[in-house]
């Protein structure tokens, strides 16, 4: 298996969020941790620098590489919340019910969690756990 490059890291989850400028991304963070936590009984742990995953498993990119990343993870971008909920993204119909939102290849882009409706986003989050 390759080298990843990003890896999980005993930097505090805690401090990482309290370090976070904006005071609504940091109360977006904080709700994104419980959501993520809730669906995949994992606490929080950095992964590099600003990403806050839950659980692991092991990935494999479209050349055959394996690497180890978690199950769902989240990143306070300076454009936007990340939520890497690849599996999660499939559902176009409850894609539909979120609210103001981005996806990418395996991300969620959102500007704020008072955007989107939070059932919708719970049943994201719950489907990239169970299809990990």
């Amino acid at each position: 298996m390759a080298e990843a490059k990003t890896k999980p890291t005993k930097q505090s989850v805690e401090k990482f969020i309290k370090s976070i400028a904006s005071p609504q991304t940091r109360e977006d963070c904080l709700a994104i941790s419980r959501l993520m936590s809730d669906a995949t009984g994992s606490a929080p742990q950095m992964w590099g620098s600003s990403i806050v995953g839950f659980g692991k498993r092991i990935i494999e990119y479209a050349g055959g590489r394996e690497a180890e990343w978690p199950i769902i993870a989240f990143s306070p971008r300076k454009q936007n919340l990340t939520l890497y909920v690849g599996p999660g993204l499939k559902d176009a119909e409850l894609l539909k019910k979120l609210g103001k939102h981005t996806v990418g290849k395996g991300c969620l882009y959102l500007k704020c969690l008072s955007d989107v409706n939070l059932p919708a986003l719970k049943r994201i989050i719950k489907t990239a756990v169970k299809r990990k």
